[in-house]
């Protein structure tokens, strides 16, 4: 059998029923990231303005404790990375800030976690989709073809065929564009959003950063 017919009937056998559900089973993982991510983002709001001047008072006062406490207290990833920089304060401005930094690229990781996922869904889903049309054309065809080859069985049959094989087709596009498109919108809102926690974190890190720098300011020594 030549390879070309092979796949053929390899494709019509199957048809675009499978793609479809593919389809869906994929936009079903893409739901469950999205609401996870929304929930996880939720999870760290704070006020980040009422914490910063609550940790620049308790840092003017000289009460790293104070300052400890406030940052631990707060659920927000900006918390968790100026926490490290304190962490490293007793040893001068230069650590505290290595390690600000350090912190941050493991909560950038933290922030953008599976959307890796949504972001490739929102590109290849269309090719998925346009797969599933290319199937249902090939179908299409085939019902033409057949209509030569018994033209009076055919007269009422193969039309209802072509027409089956065409919508199918449609509907595998549409399936593919329905899936993409709150995907792509998905990534690049979670990554906008990832973007500005890290803008907040590099604001807050500054306060203790500025303290640290500030002449005479003394060592911190924060106990546990």
């Amino acid at each position: 059998m030549h390879l070309v017919e092979w796949l053929q009937r390899l494709m019509t056998n199957f048809g675009a029923a499978w793609v479809m559900w593919l389809m869906i089973g994929l936009s079903v993982v893409s739901v469950a990231i999205m609401l996870e991510r929304a929930w996880f983002y939720i999870s760290l709001r704070d006020d980040l303005a009422l914490l910063a001047q609550k940790l620049r008072d308790a840092l003017r006062k000289d009460d790293f404790d104070e300052a400890k406490k406030l940052l631990n207290q707060s659920p927000s990833a900006d918390a968790k990375v100026v926490l490290a920089g304190l962490a490293e304060a007793d040893r001068g401005p230069k650590s505290a800030e290595e390690a600000i930094e350090g912190a941050k690229a493991l909560e950038k990781i933290r922030l953008e976690r599976r959307l890796a996922y949504l972001g490739t869904l929102g590109n290849n889903a269309p090719f998925i989709g346009l797969f599933g049309t290319v199937i249902g054309v090939v179908k299409a065809f085939e019902g033409l073809s057949s209509e030569g080859a018994a033209e009076a069985q055919a007269a009422t049959a193969a039309p209802q065929e072509v027409m089956a094989a065409i919508a199918e087709a449609l509907v595998a596009t549409a399936v593919g564009l329905a899936v993409a498109i709150p995907a792509v919108v998905a990534f690049y809102f979670y990554m906008r959003h990832s973007k500005a926690i890290l803008a907040n974190t590099e604001a807050l890190s500054r306060v203790l950063l500025s303290y640290l720098v500030g002449e005479g300011a003394p060592r911190p020594k924060v106990k546990g």
